[in-house]
């Protein structure tokens, strides 16, 4: 059962420290989905047909009393940069609070430290307005704290019509929980292909190699590496964003063990193929081939500094046209040149499988305590924000200056722009990421001739087309994790628990010498189910035997 909102104070901080990051590159949709629709009020049930726009007050002229809502913004340490105070939260409070009588609040939200930011927030009682994470099972964990509110279909379609017209279908399809509409949804589309995968060309031509396209040609080209004197793989500590195992599935994927085990929130730690992935890593590391001291890469910027530094030659992140993480490289090593690989860690007799971004992007809910005249005002602002000229402006800003447009009528950046309107570093991304997760001209082709244009740092933009076609290539091995249309209870119960006794047995199974793989892992197996995975696997099969889903083909 939900937990009632009066006890969120009670919260402990260890069970909440499951946040994700989405490391890996999308595909187009294939999804079909078996799910009811229609509209429902705000306790969750049938709407009446009495339901008219009648119930609800005029704003449009603005709010008699001034409104404050409150929006989460990632904070993701830029430098210089201001996250709830600069040109645009500005721009914002001008062009739309002062005209509804609103303060628009922004609250900073770590990147690195999500849900426990949250989670100490809504304990406190003090949340934002929006409460939001990019993958549904952590938001859902936010549903069962009773953090977030249902919502009415026809208050969002009064106050939000065009935000609406654009979401409906996403909203009734994908966000019910429990019977209740619980979240409402950003735009995208499925096809991304913005992740990439680099590696030191430099170090290949060194040693008179290809780039690899499989896990056997990666450890071939990291052994040449080893004896050059070179570096080694790169690999991260795995402990958020559960996608790791994707490449080991083999020729076909299990659709029942896909929907048990494939969990953004929940290692598979039990699964054969982990066991194939962390056995096959266990073998890279006692020959020395990838990184000794992987399990310190805690987060990006670990990974990022060994990489630029030449401590390790492979490198994973989402490309923007201001990252350094090039321009460091050369500072470090003038010589230094990277290509796009792609399926380096993938087996021979496997596919380049890999996590499908569904039909949606951040995934929304309303705060429980958030006011009937607040909700109102943030469905207005994500209406008002779903407007072309102000998430044009919001995502390149004032024309003439910080871009100008081509004969393709696409804004094209003015290269090391650094007046007042200048973007952050991911291009604003964290105030237009309520409505759209990245930017769509409705056109394939304009879209990675944009991508091209304001992703790709001078003299890289080879590594968006390479990303771009092979993602065109594996279209057919996207996976979208299953959605349960109902709170998996027993994963929120115990996934902090199982995190920590995950990453303590990933590193055990890769460190350990390879006859002792076997003991190693079947002992970590164990006490991963008698902590509260079993009963994880128990509660996602009852689910799917009484059809509490939708099915992602």
């Amino acid at each position: 059962m939900r937990k009632a909102m009066k006890k969120a104070a009670a919260v402990s901080l260890a069970a909440v420290m499951s946040a994700s990051v989405l490391a890996a590159c999308g595909g187009s949709s294939s999804s079909s989905v078996a799910a009811s629709s229609g509209s429902t009020d705000s306790t969750g049930g049938e709407s009446s047909s009495e339901s008219t726009a009648a119930e609800f007050t005029d704003y449009s002229a603005g709010f008699p009393e001034r409104v404050t809502i409150e929006i989460p913004v990632y904070d993701r340490g830029f430098e210089g940069w201001n996250v709830t105070d600069n040109y645009y939260t500005q721009w914002i409070q001008q062009e739309f609070g002062e005209k509804y009588n609103v303060d628009v609040k922004y609250v900073a939200i770590s990147r690195s430290n999500e849900v426990q930011d949250y989670m100490q927030l809504i304990a406190a009682g003090t949340a934002p307005d929006i409460i939001y994470h990019y993958d549904m099972p952590q938001a859902v964990a936010y549903y069962n704290e009773g953090a977030i509110q249902p919502v009415n279909y026809d208050e969002i379609a009064f106050y939000a019509p065009d935000y609406w017209a654009n979401m409906q279908e996403t909203i009734e399809t994908y966000g019910k929980l429990d019977g209740e509409n619980a979240f409402i949804f950003a735009a995208r589309n499925p096809f991304q292909y913005t992740y990439v995968n680099v590696i030191r060309q430099d170090w290949l031509d060194q040693v008179g190699m290809e780039v690899p396209t499989t896990l056997e040609e990666m450890t071939e080209v990291a052994k040449a590496w080893k004896e050059a004197g070179l570096g080694t793989i790169g690999l991260n500590l795995w402990q958020n964003s559960f996608t790791f195992a994707y490449p080991f599935i083999g020729e076909t994927a299990d659709q029942n063990d896909v929907s048990l085990y494939l969990d953004l929130n929940v290692a598979s730690m039990t699964w054969d193929v982990t066991k194939a992935c962390l056995q096959a890593y266990n073998t890279l590391y006692n020959e020395g081939l990838v990184d000794p001291e992987f399990y310190l890469n805690t987060d990006d910027a670990a990974w990022k500094a060994k990489f630029v530094s030449g401590e390790v030659g492979t490198y994973a992140f989402y490309i923007s046209k201001n990252t350094d993480v090039f321009s460091s490289l050369k500072a470090n090593d003038p010589n230094a040149e990277v290509a796009f690989v792609s399926g380096y860690n993938v087996p021979a007799d496997s596919h380049n499988y890999y996590y499908e971004y569904p039909a949606y992007g951040m995934v929304m809910g309303v705060n429980t305590n958030t006011s009937d005249e607040e909700r109102a005002a943030l469905y207005m602002f994500l209406n008002w924000m779903s407007q072309p000229e102000n998430l044009t402006f919001l995502q390149n800003g004032v024309e003439g200056e910080n871009y100008n447009l081509n004969e393709d009528g696409l804004p094209v950046p003015v290269a090391d722009f650094a007046g007042e309107s200048k973007l952050s570093n991911n291009n604003n991304k964290d105030y237009w990421c309520l409505v759209q997760e990245t930017v769509d001209y409705g056109d394939e082709e304009l879209n990675l001739k944009a991508n091209i244009m304001n992703l790709a740092p001078e003299g890289y933009e080879n590594l968006i087309q390479a990303a771009y076609d092979s993602a065109k290539a594996n279209l057919d091995y996207g996976i979208v994790s299953t959605i349960y249309t109902k709170a998996v209870e027993s994963s929120a119960e115990y996934s902090a628990d199982l995190k920590a006794l995950w990453v303590e047995g990933y590193v055990k199974c890769v460190t350990c010498k390879p006859e002792e793989f076997d003991a190693t892992y079947e002992e970590y197996c164990q006490e991963y189910l008698d902590a509260g995975y079993q009963e994880i696997l128990d509660e996602k099969q009852s689910l799917m035997d009484e059809g509490a889903y939708i099915k992602m083909d």
